[in-house]
């Protein structure tokens, strides 16, 4: 659910430096940013790493930025990150006005697989959707988006039309886009391949055991020469 209240977040303000002097930021477990948007001009910061982690994890998704004692409402509007140990190495925040919605991207959760008869049956849920976008208040943008297989069978899917939707939050993507479905067993689809292995071959070859049906005709022509070879016995 949306939250009322936002997370506070200190930074502290910083002068465009060299990748010297950013480098040495990060040793520190400090990560460089930058505010900016609205009517504002744009500000740079630093925000201590662990601060910066645990205000993006708490509920909502605007924070009360505050750098050099003034705070105003922020969205994080990208991050990027180590390419191997994955944590923030820069920031941008955008100002906010809590009075006029914003679009936002937000998990698509699914709920219910337990109660799901397909799921029972042994089915296999597939989410090919996992984010979604939507529009509203800065303060009443979700956390999640939820939507249910409670009720689907192995073989039907769930459009985006049927994900449940906060008052005050409207969806941005197509009603009928299919984010979730129910997939037969993993199981039956292995052994049906394996059982087609078995009569074609790896190589797609007819397996050994086929081909042995249609050697009657090879099995006649030694025949044939066996009958020849006593004809000229006889004759003899």
């Amino acid at each position: 659910m949306a939250q009322s209240t936002n997370s506070t977040l200190n930074a502290s303000p910083r002068e465009p430096d060299g990748s010297r002097a950013t480098r040495r930021l990060r040793r520190e477990g400090k990560v460089p940013g930058v505010l900016y948007g609205g009517d504002g001009e744009p500000v740079s910061f630093t925000v201590d790493g662990r601060e910066l982690r645990a205000a993006l994890h708490a509920s909502g998704a605007v924070v009360d930025l505050v750098v050099a004692g003034t705070s105003e409402p922020a969205v994080l509007k990208d991050a990027q990150r180590h390419p191997v140990r994955g944590e923030m190495t820069h920031v941008d925040f955008v100002r906010v006005n809590l009075n006029v919605a914003i679009q936002a991207v937000v998990p698509l959760i699914v709920v219910g697989a337990d109660e799901s008869p397909g799921v029972v049956e042994g089915g296999v849920v597939d989410q090919p959707i996992r984010e979604v976008n939507v529009e509203a208040l800065p303060n009443e943008i979700p956390e999640s988006i939820e939507i249910s297989v409670a009720e689907l069978n192995i073989g039907e899917t769930a459009p985006l039309s049927a994900a449940v939707v906060p008052a005050g939050v409207t969806l941005l993507d197509e009603d009928d886009l299919v984010v979730v479905s129910l997939l037969a067993p993993r199981l039956e689809v292995e052994e049906t391949i394996e059982e087609e292995t078995e009569l074609i071959g790896e190589d797609g070859e007819p397996a050994e055991g086929a081909a042995d049906e249609g050697d009657g005709g090879d099995g006649g022509d030694g025949g044939g020469d066996d009958s020849g070879d006593k004809s000229d016995d006889d004759a003899g």
